[in-house]
């Protein structure tokens, strides 16, 4: 079964006619995965071009695709994503995957960006200063997640309440209030980081209950996941889906 001519248009696209690591070394695999990830699954998508890629980026990053993270970025330029947006991508993993995980996939981006003359603005995206960040990450977790979240940084038992605070500083402080992608997308991507990675159920269930509280409705949510089984596997999908399916049903 080769290539068909839709899903080998769309790789083409991808990857700027680079040929695929595996297309001579494991030609019958790579057919199997084009036709279905570049051809079934993108004819099947109805999100737009950034929306896909950045949700990929995320979902890479979730699962430790550093290899295919590479490419994926290539690709994201290739389909007009800024620069920016996928910076902030992966700065925002830091805040869920940890520096550990992160360190080689921004060195990729880099190597990626600097192979095709690509800048980045050099203009500061930070909106916050060290004295207002804990004040605007509690306004950002108010408006994603609810009233409830106005008090949040200071409740907690007294020998771990400072990580209730850090997580309104550091995590909504410092990086959901940059500049760069708004909340509706950043709730989206931070969805795919903590699905993707697997053993994050609980908190899954909120970020899904705040990405439908923004507007990233069930349908939308379904459209990520599906887009993204060729690079996550089946197993996390369905984990996604069953979280998903609860979420939307409570907040009927």
């Amino acid at each position: 079964m080769p290539v068909n001519a839709k899903a080998e248009s769309y790789r083409e696209k991808m990857r700027n006619n680079q040929e695929g690591p595996f297309a001579k070394s494991d030609p019958e695999f790579f057919e199997l995965f084009a036709n279905f990830a570049m051809d079934e699954v993108v004819s099947q998508s109805t999100l737009d071009d950034r929306t896909a890629f950045l949700s990929t980026l995320a979902v890479l990053l979730g699962c430790g695709g550093i290899d295919e993270f590479r490419i994926m970025v290539q690709a994201a330029l290739n389909f007009e994503v800024e620069p920016e947006a996928i910076k902030e991508t992966i700065y925002q993993a830091t805040a869920y995957l940890g520096i550990g995980r992160v360190f080689p996939f921004l060195k990729a981006c880099n190597e990626v960006f600097a192979e095709n003359g690509v800048t980045v603005s050099d203009e500061p995206r930070t909106t916050t200063t060290a004295e207002d960040r804990r004040e605007k990450g509690t306004a950002a977790q108010v408006e994603i997640f609810g009233e409830h979240m106005k008090d949040f940084w200071k409740s907690g038992p007294e020998d771990s309440k400072h990580i209730n605070t850090w997580l309104a500083a550091n995590c909504f402080g410092d990086y959901y209030t940059r500049k760069g992608l708004d909340y509706k997308m950043r709730e989206l991507i931070t969805f795919c980081f903590l699905y993707a990675q697997g053993g994050c159920e609980p908190q899954l269930a909120s970020h899904t209950a705040a990405n439908l509280r923004l507007g990233n409705d069930k349908e939308l949510l379904i459209q990520v996941i599906s887009r993204n089984i060729p690079y996550i596997g089946y197993p996390r999908t369905l984990n996604a889906l069953r979280v998903v399916n609860k979420a939307a049903e409570e907040a009927k």
